[in-house]
Order: structure tokens, then sequence, then C-alpha cells
């Protein structure tokens, strides 16, 4: 099958596998030697494993002839972003001061991907440290996006969300702590799913911000993404914030039936400032969930005046404090751009952070009102359109406004709240992918996965993919 093979996900590659008319070796060398041929293009990866991944594939080609198949992603070739640890491999964090760090344990989630079945590919590139949203990182270079090797993939899971996009990985996951999953998802074209704070375990996974900070999948489909949370969620004693909530079974719930569902528009937040194209491609999707049936309602979130703020001194400070001492002993070995967000961090005072929890406090209290009346939440994932790389600044409906700041603005609630927050792609600006972000309520991950799925079955990309070399 070669390219078409690894054009496939996860959903389409497991009952082939399953059947045994694919073996796992087949293709994770298919995936492999596409990724290879793409990477010094895509620059999404980080380090292969190919030696590892044949044998695991040929073990796991054994289980399934012996009729010991595990389930949706057994045997399925994957990278993952180079800030979760694997017992006794290097995990570089994408920085120099990690570059040559070792982990003497699993990731609680790569435990759970390794029983599962998964056949490990490699590490995929990202923002140092996870710190920063373009993923233009001047120790591993920059990654770059498969719809426009010009423009950013985003970040920080800039490498995962390319690594995606090119089919050089079936699925993947990325880290989120104002928009990381959520954002490369966007600009990619793919789906990101940020699930509840606590639903996913972070042991094993290098904090940014132990608040904010998530992990969750970044997949081809909105099955694939289910399915995978499915094999990740769950409570973890090594994890303090992990919470003891049922795992639901998240693909056994993708109906597309939008009749008794309440979708809440909040206008005055989530509609302002917006790039034209993005909120017309938003718009669509939101009346095509109104023509499947579901009941569109008009919320008021005042407290989100108080969203970027709260965000902003909560993640500078947080960060700043994990990485004081190498701030303060070593502070040329970080990239220009995070060293001057860690030296920012060190200005706000206690009373600052203190107040921000309390606004953070507010918000919540606010989406939790909210979600009284309604089920789900959709927004644009983000107001503006993918920049080139190495731009500051980004147009705004003729303007041009800082690129940070405006690329977090509809993400960073998802993560002062915890809420779930899934990204699925709508439509197309110059042939540059745009996400409909959609909010529930907390651990309610099955309704904003349906959502997603009424979205998807609309063909919003209208099958189109990035032209890579094949």
């Amino acid at each position: 099958m070669g390219y078409e093979l690894v054009t496939k996900s996860v959903e389409e590659l497991a009952p082939l596998l399953k059947n045994r008319e694919i073996s796992s070796k087949e293709l994770t060398k298919t995936v492999l030697d596409h990724a290879e041929k793409n990477n010094e293009d895509i620059n999404a990866y980080i380090s292969f494993t190919r030696e590892r991944a044949e044998r695991v594939a040929e073990q796991v080609d054994r289980d399934i002839a012996a009729g010991d198949y595990k389930g949706m992603y057994h045997g399925i070739p994957m990278a993952v972003k180079d800030n979760l640890y694997f017992k006794d491999e290097v995990t570089t964090m994408a920085s120099k001061i990690h570059r040559d760090f070792v982990s003497d344990y699993d990731a609680t989630i790569i435990k759970k991907m390794k029983d599962a079945g998964v056949v490990f590919t490699g590490k995929l590139n990202m923002h140092e440290y996870a710190w920063g949203i373009t993923n233009n990182n001047p120790h591993f270079g920059a990654s770059r996006n498969p719809w426009n090797t010009r423009k950013i993939p985003g970040g920080s899971s800039g490498g995962s969300g390319a690594a995606i996009a090119a089919d050089m990985s079936a699925a993947t996951l990325g880290t989120d702590t104002a928009g990381s999953i959520r954002i490369p998802s966007s600009v990619c074209g793919i789906v990101g799913l940020k699930p509840t704070h606590g639903r996913v375990s972070k042991y094993g996974c290098f904090p940014l911000s132990w608040s904010l900070d998530h992990i969750g999948p970044m997949t081809k489909s909105v099955t694939d993404a289910a399915a995978l949370l499915e094999v990740i969620a769950g409570y973890d004693t090594n994890d303090p914030t992990s919470m003891n909530v049922p795992v639901q079974s998240y693909t056994s719930q993708l109906t597309g039936d939008m009749k008794d569902i309440t979708i809440g528009v909040n206008e005055d937040y989530f509609f302002k400032n917006v790039d034209a194209a993005v909120e017309a491609s938003v718009r669509q999707s939101i009346q095509s969930l109104k023509d499947q049936g579901a009941n569109i309602e008009t919320v008021e979130m005042p407290s989100l005046r108080h969203a970027e703020y709260t965000e902003l001194i909560t993640i500078l400070t947080e960060a700043a404090a994990i990485h004081h001492d190498n701030l303060v002993g070593r502070p040329d070995d970080f990239g220009d751009d995070i060293r001057l967000l860690f030296e920012l961090g060190e200005l706000p005072s206690a009373v600052d952070y203190l107040r921000a929890q309390q606004l953070r406090r507010q918000i919540k209290q606010e989406f939790q009102e909210v979600f009284k009346k309604v089920d789900a939440l959709v927004m644009p994932t983000l107001p503006i359109i993918a920049p080139e790389i190495g731009e500051d600044y980004v147009d705004l409906n003729g303007e041009q406004v800082d690129l940070v700041n405006n690329i977090i603005r509809f993400t960073g609630p998802g993560n002062l709240t915890g809420l779930p927050s899934l990204t699925v792609p709508c439509g197309f600006k110059q042939e540059m992918p745009i996400g409909m972000q959609v909010m529930g309520n907390a651990f309610d991950e099955s309704t904003i996965l349906n959502v997603g799925h009424a979205i998807e079955k609309t063909n919003p990309l209208k099958g189109k993919k990035p032209e890579l070399v094949r």
C-alpha cells in the first residue's frame, strides 16, 4: 500500500492489524520510511528509534497471531513529544540543559501505551521546555507546518502536530499549559484533546506549570482521540493532581447525534477580535450543529476579561519557580526567548500570584454556572492564522498584533479552569487550516468528543492533505 497506508487513521488501521491483513512490522517500517524521508523538510522528529520499533512490532505480530489482540492501538506506530520519560532512554525536553537526561522509569502514560501494544518510533520536536507556541527551537531547529513549510506548526507540541499532519506518526500525545495541544492541532488541521485536569496522569512528564499542565491525544480523527484517551486516562497515585473519576468508553458514545444537546456561544470574549475568515468558518460550523438538531444559546461570562492576566501570572511564576536554579546558575544555556520569560517570571510578587488565583476561582465558578445551562461551549480555537516562522507579530484583519498574546487568548481559559477542551478542523483560509474549539464540563469528555464528531462528519477539510515528499 505504501503512501496510502501512512495516510490512514488509527481507526482504519486497527481492523487491518487485527485481521492480519497487514503486519505491524510492515506498517511500522512504512511509517518510519516516510517519516525519515520527510523529516529534513518538516523537522518533526528529534530522534528515531527504528531498531527498537521494528523489534517490538515483530513481537506484536506474534501476539496478534496467537490471538492476543489488545485493542485499537495494538501495533500502531507512534512517536511522542520529547518531554515524556522512557526508562533508560534520553529525554531532552528539546533543551541544551537536559540534552543527555535519562530517566530511570517510564512515565505512567508511556507504561499504559506500552501495555496497550503501541510501537514507539521516536521522539518529537517541541518548543524548548514546552514554554512557547512557535516550536522555533534554538537547539534542534524549527519544526515546520506541513501545509506551508514557511509557517509555524504551533507549539509547544509543534513536532507532534506536524508529524500527524504529515503522516509521520499514526497518532501522538501533546502537553498543554496554555494551548500547546490545541494550538498546533488547529494550525496543522488535526484533532487535539486537552482532557480535564486530573483525568490523565502527568507522572513522568517534565513540568512547565504544575497547576496548568495537561497531557492529551493529538490524532487524525475524533475516534482516534477518544480511543487514545481510553488508553491513557485513569487515576494514578504517583500524580498528586490525579483525580479518581471512572474512565468511560468514549468511542462507544460517538453517535454524532446533536438532538437534546445545548451549545453555548459567548460573543463578548470568544468572538471579539477574530480573523474574519476564522469567524466565518466557525459560525458556519455552529450553524451545521444547529442543522443537526443542536439548540444554540448565547451565554454571558464577564469574568473572562481577567483570563489573560490570570493565565500570564500563573504560568510565568510557576515556570520560573521550576527553572529558578538553572536560570541563576547557567542562564546562557537557555534559548533567548524562554530565558526572557523565566526572567519575567521572577518579577510578580506573592500578592500578584495569589490575586491571580482568586480571579481564577471566579472564572471557574462562572464556567460551572454556565454548564448548568449548556452541554458544551464552542468558539474559534485561535483568533488568527499561523504566521511565518520567526515572526513575532501576526495579521489580524489588517492590523499587526502580538503573536503570543493573541494565539493563547481562547485556549488559556481551558487551562485555568481545567475543563476539557477539544479542537477539530472546520475550514481553511488561504490553504491554512482553521480549528473550532469545543469546551465541556469537568470529566465530560464524551460530550465534547461527540460534538467534535458531528463537525467532523461534515468533512470541513474536503479530504485535502498537505503536499509532501512521498
